[in-house]
């Protein structure tokens, strides 16, 4: 019966795909872990306990129906399964591989808290997906019955795509401008391949522009056109720019040659694996390769920056971090990862200045320690006097997370109304900025945060311009 088959966890244990040697994986920038042989992938997804109130789905942004398609994967109903997954994520093989599932659906996982080890929900999800690929099961953009109405969607991210997708479905023309010579925001030029190989990314937006999606790219709005003049071009238009501006370090030393931003180093090696010609990465400028490296934060994003300055071939990787191993941002998995791969976690501690003739040499460090709870019930770190200590640095890359641009100015549109973090002020049952016919999604509105949720923000938007086109072609039309 296929009911035997599941309720696993107590015979079966948690197994993920086997990881490539850490020797071998920091040599290139390759996917870590293999996809799982199809018995193995049957065999997890049978040690879903199916309970009766599915914390995994629950605590996914998405609301996934995870425990549905284990099933459907359990009982080899793998077409099925993918058409399941794929119901309510239009990325389902890309949050398999970058999703934090250890904080989202698996570190939610009933079986995880019986102490069984929790199912190995993100392999199993990249897994379905990725087979829907090989096999052809994906299904082409099917556009809707054409509105005659046009949409503008400003950002190529996980946002911006999503929408996009919907929109198109439902028959509306859809134009998407991005300021980078290729789509995919920081799906493409953000995370590093040893993460999200490029591949997985560019076979979606293919999809996208076979599915009649119109891709504007090397389009910078503001410059090539104000968001004005693209209000006259179309019906409505979606801001999914996303949040680019790298929080700074104000510390003496700042502007020493060596002492650069997370984004800029991510970018340029990633630009890199798509052959690209970089300059500032041929000159060595961006290269970590036979250099000293000191990456400041402890957030996903220094995860990233330390774990390609390994396969870049520094001689040295440290990632200095104000608070304590259990109190940082980033994925616990990407910290383990990092370590197995030689990068050398400095718990504790915070730059002081950076030493420069001209070229950073060396970081003084000042060692912390956690005090109060601040607002968000965290500890705050505060300087631990009796610590302090100098680390040699030829690269230091500030990873300290992103903050909005100053979109009304670079817009050239002074009345888009913004919060006072600088994130576009949205009327959140609408999704619609302060003005008409604009609305906004993404981190662009919440601030810096994961691609799942700019995949929900991106379906959620298109929900609501889909509700305020259908109205503004009644009211056209009745005053016709």
């Amino acid at each position: 019966m296929a009911s035997e088959r599941m309720l696993q966890f107590v015979g079966r244990e948690q197994s993920y795909p086997d990881k490539r040697s850490a020797n071998e994986r920091a040599r290139d920038f390759r996917e870590i872990a293999e996809r799982y042989a199809a018995p193995d992938a049957d065999e997890q997804a049978a040690r879903c306990s199916q309970c009766g109130v599915p914390y995994c789905s629950v605590h996914c942004p998405l609301h996934n129906h995870i425990p549905d398609w284990l099933r459907l994967t359990a009982e080899g109903r793998l077409r099925e399964a993918y058409e399941l997954s794929n119901a309510t994520s239009t990325m389902p093989e890309i949050c398999g591989r970058i999703c934090p599932q250890d904080r989202l659906c698996e570190g939610n996982c009933v079986i995880e808290f019986s102490g069984h080890g929790a199912v190995t929900i993100g392999s199993v999800e990249k897994y379905i997906t990725d087979t829907a690929w090989a096999e052809g099961w994906v299904e082409p953009l099917h556009p809707g019955r054409p509105t005659g109405q046009s949409v503008g969607v400003i950002g190529a991210g996980p946002a911006g795509l999503t929408a996009a997708e919907y929109l198109r479905a439902q028959g509306h023309e859809v134009h998407v401008y991005d300021r980078h010579d290729r789509a995919g925001g920081l799906l493409t030029y953000g995370i590093p391949g040893f993460k999200l190989e490029k591949e997985v990314v560019m076979r979606r937006i293919d999809r996208l522009v076979e599915g009649g999606i119109h891709f504007h790219l090397g389009f910078a709005v503001g410059e090539d056109a104000t968001l004005d003049a693209l209000r006259q071009k179309h019906d409505a238009i979606l801001i999914a720019t996303g949040v680019y501006k790298a929080r700074e370090i104000n510390v003496p030393g700042n502007a020493a040659e060596g002492v650069i931003a997370a984004l800029d180093y991510l970018i340029a090696s990633n630009r890199k694996s798509f052959g690209d010609a970089v300059p500032a990465f041929d000159d060595g400028r961006l290269d970590a390769k036979g250099k000293h490296v000191v990456v400041i934060g402890g957030g996903d994003t220094a995860m990233d920056c330390v774990r390609t300055a390994v396969r870049q071939g520094a001689k040295s990787v440290k990632c200095l971090y104000r608070r304590d191993r259990e109190n940082m941002p980033g994925s616990q998995r990407e910290v383990a990862n990092a370590e197995e791969e030689g990068v050398e976690f400095v718990w504790l501690s915070a730059p002081e200045s950076f030493t420069a003739d001209k070229h950073v040499k060396q970081v003084a460090v000042a060692g912390m320690r956690l005090g109060a709870p601040d607002a968000s019930g965290r500890r705050s770190p505060e300087a631990d006097p009796g610590r302090k200590f100098d680390v040699p640095a030829d690269m230091v890359i500030k990873a300290l997370g992103f903050d909005p641009e100053e979109l009304p100015h670079l817009f050239g549109s002074p009345d888009l109304s913004v919060t006072r973090w600088g994130t576009l002020r949205v009327d959140h049952q609408t999704m619609m900025t302060s003005l008409p016919g604009v609305f906004a999604a993404g981190d662009i509105v919440r601030g810096a945060s994961l691609v799942v949720w700019g995949i929900r923000d991106g379906r959620d938007v298109s929900e609501q311009m889909a509700k305020w086109l259908k109205a503004k072609a009644k009211s056209e039309k009745k005053a016709a």
